[in-house]
């Protein structure tokens, strides 16, 4: 009997820890899911004549103008139906918006200006959900990239960020730390494919000798992906200015 219990209690053991198991992988699975979710659109009008899409908190509007109806087409959804043109607008406020909302707009409608023409690209209604899949891709990752600025705005001091400015579509980071006795910034030039691609960068010295060197150096070792800029600064931190040699 007290074997059967031993087993028992063993058997008990396994499971849990197999079902323990089977929720750190569910909850993982979640977090990635959250992380790529790029249905970034939203549907405000869809009629016999046009389509009507919203981006990123409504700032950007996608029309989309259809072709003559096909017969027995009675919602207008018929894949094979001509598109006549499609058109983005920006509906953001410049004037009153943060510097980081304005990148992320300048940066979006930079990707979609490289694409040529968007007519080509879906001259039918069944090509219309992988544009809606490439723009909420680039729209996703750029709603990061202005989230990551706002968090470094928020919290830079604990990284020795003493200020960001934004130029266009390029980041400066002014660094500076007593300990190290260095003071620089760091221009980051980036651009709609990011965080998939490397940043090019300068770099001004101010105070002490850190300089592109070791900037580069760092920036090497920082892999592309997920909140690229804040691991960028955590490591110059890190590496840098919190235990100088």
């Amino acid at each position: 009997l007290c074997r059967e219990l031993s087993d028992l209690e063993a058997e008990n053991e396994q499971m849990l820890a197999e079902i323990n198991h089977l929720k750190e992988k569910e909850k993982s699975c979640r977090e990635l899911l959250e992380t790529y979710n790029f249905t970034e659109w939203e549907i405000t009008e869809w009629s016999q004549q046009q389509a009507v899409f919203n981006f990123l908190y409504d700032s950007i509007e996608l029309t989309v103008v259809f072709g003559p109806p096909i017969d027995d087409d009675v919602f207008g959804e018929n894949p094979s139906r001509k598109i006549v043109s499609l058109n983005f607008e920006s509906l953001l406020d410049e004037e009153k918006a943060p510097p980081s909302s304005c990148l992320v707009q300048r940066l979006i409608f930079q990707f979609i200006g490289s694409q040529g023409c968007w007519e080509q690209r879906c001259p039918m209604l069944y090509y219309l959900p992988q544009v809606l899949r490439d723009v909420s891709l680039v729209v996703s990752h750029c709603k990061i990239l202005g989230e990551e600025i706002e968090f470094l705005e928020r919290w830079g001091g604990k990284y020795n960020l003493l200020k960001i400015d934004i130029s266009d579509t390029a980041v400066k980071l002014l660094f500076s730390a007593s300990a190290a006795f260095a003071k620089f910034e760091l221009v980051l030039s980036l651009s709609a494919n990011y965080p998939s691609v490397l940043l090019p960068f300068t770099v001004h010295q101010q105070i002490g000798n850190i300089g592109e060197e070791e900037i580069s150096a760092v920036l090497s070792s920082v892999p592309v992906g997920h909140h690229y800029l804040r691991r960028i600064v955590s490591l110059i931190h890190q590496n840098l200015l919190q235990n100088p040699k």
